[in-house]
């Protein structure tokens, strides 16, 4: 079993001797591409394509297919969270309305007339949904097709679904005006789900999920099992055939330090450490106080884990240029502590490169010691064969510090990326089977100097494995100290997106890799700071005076990588209680008695909830007791068994009451969370939980006297 998949160094063969003959792929590319992009292996001249790799750098010149795989992964990455996560480029289903019947022919053609076509969806041969205004309601006809358009007029023609009553009511009276629409009227909005579902050919999270540590860690403080898992156990069998290979072809996190190196680490070089330290085995005890944190119900990964922190670099760090580019300044949140402190870790991250070329990645990252432990289970190998020279150009170069001084190699530091062999004058390093011992050179020559430990040594090992243990203590510690307030009664708890957990399996599930606010549309959701206590970092939070979760999308779930916000099809998620809303009496407009006001209830009418009526206050009596007509207000009254806590209601209500008239201090209508106003179930159908309840409301309404609400309308 050979793995040999580097680019070869280039030398005249020996005069006398035939070049060994070229591989099947190369035989099959000189056939379709040009003679000049390939070197002449009997002159040694290299060809335009080395010519090429030369000038990017040596290690793409080394091992293209690795450089070509990194270069795609981090593009990969940057596709899903820059385009398939960004929901604005959903749009809602078109609709047209005002459009008169005019004629209907003997074929039951029907010309339509008086509405609008600028929109340029209504081609012909398309098929749409017709209703007719009929009163104060809107009937909804059938289908049609569209045959042409005339002039400012439409041909439509019934669709086999379209009631024949109708067409023959239609020959004696045409009727009252048509609404064309995509979508049935009445019917339940969904273009949000609708565009991340049609843009999702790979799911958003899927880096995220391949990311062991996140699966791992989260799995062991939430106890329960986690999907990603499966995931992580994929990619990890994948290492047993190409060691580490996440870390030297995948992962996005390593691209973007290399890219950081390239362009600023190698200009600034009086920072450099020795290549032997106490640092050298950072990722081991890192990875150990991660997993005794995760036992203890604390989980860290995502502060460490290199996915976590790219996704939630790129998060604090672009999607505010993305997002004031796209829609304006006044639409980016604002700024908290919290995503200030990522910002400094990620770009520690990157300035570890000042220090040493990929820093991180050799000494740092827990994610890749997961790989490397499981490096100890390959299968394939770096050998060096005798024909070794000692040049040292293989050390230079590994990006990995998995060179021994003798040039074999460190098999848990190994990603397989071959860049060696690319450089190795006499081709004496191969990637075979573990157990392969052809023509081996002898090792320790030169002398190592390293123990069966490695050449860290055993003082490193107790010294680190203290450094774990005490800082394991300690961050526990300080999160159970300064942790989230889960008292019985307490009121700070946050509006957390509609799916999530219950708040305390929230917490040992949520990585806070900040995926569900890319693709949360009008940032609705927020990362907490120290709201919640340590605990509480950088998780998601429903800020409603910015604005409100919107009844179309079920985004954050299906991006979710561990399951803390549960993917709910848009059915579930429109009944799934994030919160209730609770109207001040002393601040609301009408409750005040101050001036007429009903910007909630259009709000949530439009929504499609109807989860707040009207009711008069304020009426006035004359001297006989009866009410003054026309006096008092209109004043929302929230149904609890209706509301699902959105807060579209407080946005409206803070827009336009307190930040453009300034009649108020804070929004009067406000989400509140907590025990009787939301709903988190580990598992379990949202839509059988309100059904139960509504059962067990028309059980008690004749002792009562209360009446039922049809919540499912």
């Amino acid at each position: 079993m050979r793995l040999d998949i580097f680019l070869p160094f280039l030398k005249k063969p020996k005069r006398g001797s035939e070049p060994a003959p070229d591989p099947l792929p190369l035989r099959l590319a000189k056939r379709v591409l040009p003679r000049a992009l390939f070197a002449d292996r009997a002159t040694g001249k290299p060809g335009l394509a080395r010519k090429w790799l030369k000038w990017i750098g040596p290690s793409w010149q080394s091992a293209p297919v690795r450089r070509i795989c990194q270069a795609a992964c981090l593009g990969l990455f940057l596709w899903l969270f820059f385009y398939v996560c960004y929901p604005y480029s959903a749009r809602p289903a078109p609709v047209s309305t005002a459009w008169q019947p005019t004629a209907i022919d003997g074929e039951s053609q029907i010309t339509l007339s008086g509405g609008d076509l600028s929109d340029g969806s209504w081609a012909a041969g398309k098929t749409v949904y017709a209703a007719r205004k009929a009163g104060p309601q809107t009937a909804e006809l059938g289908r049609v097709t569209i045959v042409r358009q005339q002039g400012g007029t439409l041909i439509v023609r019934p669709a086999e679904s379209f009631p024949s009553e109708v067409i023959e009511e239609l020959q004696f009276d045409l009727g009252g005006a048509w609404t064309l629409s995509e979508r049935p009227a009445g019917a339940w909005p969904s273009h949000y789900a609708d565009n991340l579902a049609g843009k999702e050919w790979l799911h958003a999270e899927s880096l995220l999920i391949i990311d062991p540590l996140v699966a791992i860690s989260t799995a062991i403080a939430s106890r329960t099992w986690v999907w990603s898992l499966v995931s992580a156990a994929g990619i990890l069998l994948v290492a047993i055939l190409v060691p580490r290979g996440f870390c030297g072809y995948i992962c996005p996190l390593g691209t973007l330090i290399d890219l950081f190196d390239w362009s600023i680490g190698k200009r600034i070089v009086r920072f450099r450490v020795a290549d032997d330290g106490w640092w050298v085995h950072i990722k081991y005890y890192l990875l150990a106080g991660t997993l005794l944190c995760s036992l203890a119900g604390v989980l860290v990964s995502g502060f460490v884990a290199a996915i976590p922190v790219i996704t939630r670099g790129m998060l604090f760090l672009f999607d505010p240029l993305q997002v004031a580019w796209a829609r304006g300044w006044h639409n980016v949140p604002p700024v908290g502590p919290g995503q200030w402190i990522s910002l400094a870790l990620f770009f520690a991250v990157l300035g570890l490169g000042l220090m040493k070329p990929r820093f991180w990645c050799k000494y740092v990252c827990p994610s890749g010691a997961v790989f490397s432990l499981g490096n100890l289970l390959r299968v394939s190998e770096r050998k060096v064969e005798d024909t070794c020279i000692h040049c040292n150009k293989c050390v230079e170069i590994c990006p990995f510090d998995a060179i021994k001084p003798d040039f074999t190699t460190r098999v848990t530091d190994c990603t397989l990326c071959q860049t060696c062999g690319g450089v190795c004058p006499t081709q004496a390093i191969k990637f075979v089977d573990r157990w392969n011992t052809t023509l081996l050179k002898i090792e320790n020559d030169p002398p190592t100097h390293e123990t069966p430990l490695g050449r860290r040594g055993f003082l490193s090992l107790a010294a680190g494995s203290a450094a774990a243990m005490i800082g394991t203590g300690g961050v526990v510690g300080a999160v159970k100290l300064f942790g989230a307030d889960l008292s019985e009664g307490s009121t700070s708890l946050p509006v957390r997106p509609p799916g999530s957990l219950p708040e305390r399996e929230f917490l040992t599930a949520c990585i806070r890799c900040g995926e569900c606010f890319k693709a949360c549309p009008n940032s609705v959701l927020q990362p907490l700071g120290f709201e919640q206590g340590l605990e509480g970092l950088w998780t998601p939070a429903v800020n409603a005076d910015h604005a409100g979760c919107e009844s179309s999308c079920n985004a954050c779930g299906q991006v979710c990588p561990t399951g803390a916000i549960r993917a709910l099809p848009l059915e579930e998620k429109k009944v799934a209680r994030m919160g209730l809303a609770i109207v001040n009496p002393q601040t609301c407009l009408p409750l005040a008695g101050r001036e007429a006001c009903q910007l909630c209830v259009d709000e949530c009418v439009a929504a499609g909830y109807r989860a707040i009526e009207f009711t008069r206050v304020g009426t006035e009596v004359d001297e006989l007791g009866l009410p003054v007509e026309g006096s008092g207000f209109l004043a929302p009254v929230v149904q609890a068994d209706k509301c699902v806590g959105c807060g579209l209601c407080q946005t409206r209500c803070f827009a336009i009451n307190v930040a453009e008239r300034g009649v108020l201090a804070e929004s009067a209508i406000v989400i509140e969370a907590g025990p009787g106003k939301e709903d988190r179930l580990l598992r379990g159908s949202y839509i059988a939980l309100r059904e139960q309840e509504a059962l067990e409301r028309k059980e008690a309404a004749p002792k009562s006297g209360s009446y039922l609400p049809d919540f499912l309308d």
